[in-house]
């Protein structure tokens, strides 16, 4: 069975038709959606991370909140821009948040996107060092985290603390949530950067572009690189087994409204631009009935290779909308394709 889930970008706008007119409209939509999301016995809640931006930023209060309200989805993020990041206050943050949900969290780390501004990461107090780019910042910022949220005990007590410490020696971040450290995924835009996640027995996030590398249509791209994954996680020796996450936009068009909004992109296909000063291949949206959805997404071969399926959301159409579109995926489209 193939886990499936929602990703939400959490625009907010006042355009005419929009849901979400404030900040506040998506945190508490976002909650909403994913009770929602519970309730239909879909597996995941995942938020995209973006800065300076109208869309979610902060992830920790929103992830602690969502596993306060549900009680058996995966909550997770896709991605939180480790460019960013202060992987120390961040492992205080993840660690409570996991411990609130009962160990459900999945984070997804990653390098990042474009931003809305030039170098955003210098007005967080980040700036790379002589012989590095902000990408090996993000790495090792990474690194560092993975090794404090497993436990690693690095800062020298002060011999008259304010409290007893608990253990001798040095002293380790808290708190500490057993298990988060194999729920960690890395944002993979490249076929490097996935063997490395492997390397670093975390899971592999593959969104819906990655960087062209052999001008093959996307999906076959995808699953090559989630290939190259698995066998590095092999060579690497990991015992447990590793997961994969792709993302994809998929709308049954089931009602009226659905027509309405996405009829439109039935004739959907991949695109190639320039992101970063790379060349991008971005996967193709699916919108069609039921019966031509399900033919089509048998032959994605990276939806097949991936144990977990992110449905990115039009979130400002609203939590009805978007609680409609995952139930039809569930109702008409996931048991055509084995995945329930």
């Amino acid at each position: 069975m193939k886990k499936i889930g929602f990703l939400s970008f959490g625009h907010w706008s006042e355009a005419k038709f929009s849901q979400t007119r404030s900040a506040s409209d998506v945190l508490h939509q976002s909650i909403d959606l994913a009770v929602a999301t519970e309730e239909l016995g879909a597996d995941g809640a995942y938020y995209r991370v973006h800065h300076f931006a109208n869309q979610l930023g902060s992830p920790f209060p929103l992830l602690a909140a969502v596993g306060a309200r549900t009680s058996r989805i995966e909550i997770g993020t896709g991605v939180i821009d480790m460019r960013y990041e202060n992987p120390l206050y961040m492992a205080e943050d993840s660690g409570a948040a996991d411990l609130i949900s009962s160990g459900r969290l999945q984070l997804g780390v990653s390098r990042g996107s474009p931003e809305q501004v030039l170098d955003g990461w210098r007005y967080f107090g980040y700036a790379p060092t002589e012989g590095q780019d902000m990408a090996d910042v993000a790495r090792a910022n990474t690194e560092v985290y993975l090794k404090v949220i497993e436990g690693a005990r690095f800062a020298d007590p002060n011999p008259r603390p304010m409290f007893p410490n608990a253990t001798p020696g040095p002293l380790a971040i808290q708190p500490q949530s057993p298990g988060l450290r194999d729920r960690i995924w890395w944002g993979a835009a490249s076929d490097a950067t996935a063997v490395w996640a492997a390397e670093k027995g975390m899971n592999l996030m593959s969104s819906t572009l990655k960087v062209d590398e052999s001008g093959k249509p996307f999906h076959i791209q995808q699953a090559e690189q989630i290939e190259k994954f698995r066998a590095a996680w092999k060579a690497a020796g990991h015992e447990r087994e590793p997961r994969v996450s792709v993302s994809r936009s998929i709308v049954p068009l089931v009602t009226d409204q659905d027509r309405a909004y996405f009829g439109h992109d039935r004739d959907g296909d991949d695109t190639v631009g320039e992101i970063d000063n790379f060349r991008a291949i971005f996967g193709r949206s699916y919108a069609a009935e039921p019966d031509v959805l399900i033919k089509e997404l048998a032959e994605d071969s990276a939806i097949a290779a991936a144990d977990t399926l992110l449905l990115t959301v039009p979130n400002q159409l609203g939590v009805d909308y978007n609680a409609h579109l995952i139930e039809s995926i569930l109702k008409y489209v996931a048991p055509g394709l084995g995945w329930r």
